[in-house]
């Protein structure tokens, strides 16, 4: 079984994607809605969700676990991977090695939370793999709460959003990672308002496709399964999250409360 977990429900854009990639492999998921966001909390805090939530996960019976939220990617995986004996799998990776390999100005924005971009994680993980590429990283704080209030088409998000990707689009990127699993929720007005001529990066996709090859290298760890089923969980559940979560999924969803 593959778990993942976010801080709400963004990251059931991973478990979609992982869902249409690798339909024969059974998923549980855990939101933790009653304390998202992670972005403005410290490190230490959003590390000891993030073990309560992998814990959460294992009980269930999982024997790979995805952290589907990039503050806690950015923060927690070294702690989870030291703590468990399970293969822990990041967001953040898979999606900086996509931006490396198509943008070809070598000018990489990243947009995420408050966590994710004081982290420095992007940054790091692009220049590491090649020091020539310049990484403009801005911190987006009042995405998360909007997505998750399913303003995805207010006039107030549209407005918020020209003037967080005003800084990048001066700065000539090509690429622009979305640095938050809720992020692809706001895709096409994200695109619309940085440009056409910019490529976006969807973490969430290039996760799944990450997780994909993976468990082909490791066909051990997780067993497929012909009529393979799906648990959503959360540490709550609001008729609005419901709504965005059918907005993921394109299907009648069932949030267990946990």
């Amino acid at each position: 079984m593959i778990g993942i977990f976010d801080s709400g429900i963004g990251g059931m854009t991973v478990a979609r994607a992982v869902e249409q990639l690798l339909p024969n492999y059974p998923i549980v998921y855990y939101g933790d809605i009653a304390r998202t966001p992670y972005g403005p909390k410290s490190p230490e805090t959003i590390i000891n969700y993030s073990i309560r939530n992998t814990e959460f996960l294992l009980d269930k019976g999982a024997k790979l676990i995805i952290i589907a939220c990039n503050s806690a990617s950015s923060v927690a995986t070294k702690t989870l991977r030291d703590r468990f004996q399970v293969p822990i799998i990041e967001v953040i990776s898979p999606a900086a090695e996509r931006a490396i390999q198509i943008s070809k100005t070598r000018r990489i924005g990243i947009i995420g939370t408050k966590a994710t971009v004081k982290s420095g994680i992007y940054q790091q993980t692009i220049n590491k793999a090649n020091p020539e590429f310049k990484v403009f990283a801005k911190a987006c704080p009042l995405l998360v709460p909007l997505v998750e209030e399913n303003w995805l088409n207010k006039r107030e998000t549209k407005m918020i959003l020209r003037r967080y990707l005003y800084p990048l689009k001066n700065q000539q990127i090509d690429t622009l990672v979305l640095g938050c699993t809720h992020y692809p929720l706001l895709k096409d007005l994200i695109q619309a308002r940085i440009g056409k001529k910019v490529q976006l990066i969807d973490s969430s996709i290039q996760t799944a496709h990450y997780v994909k090859e993976y468990l082909l290298r490791h066909p051990e760890i997780v067993n497929e399964q012909s009529d393979a089923s799906h648990s959503y969980y959360a540490s709550d559940c609001t008729e609005t999250a419901l709504k965005v979560a059918e907005r993921i999924f394109h299907r009648p969803m069932e949030l267990i409360v946990a």
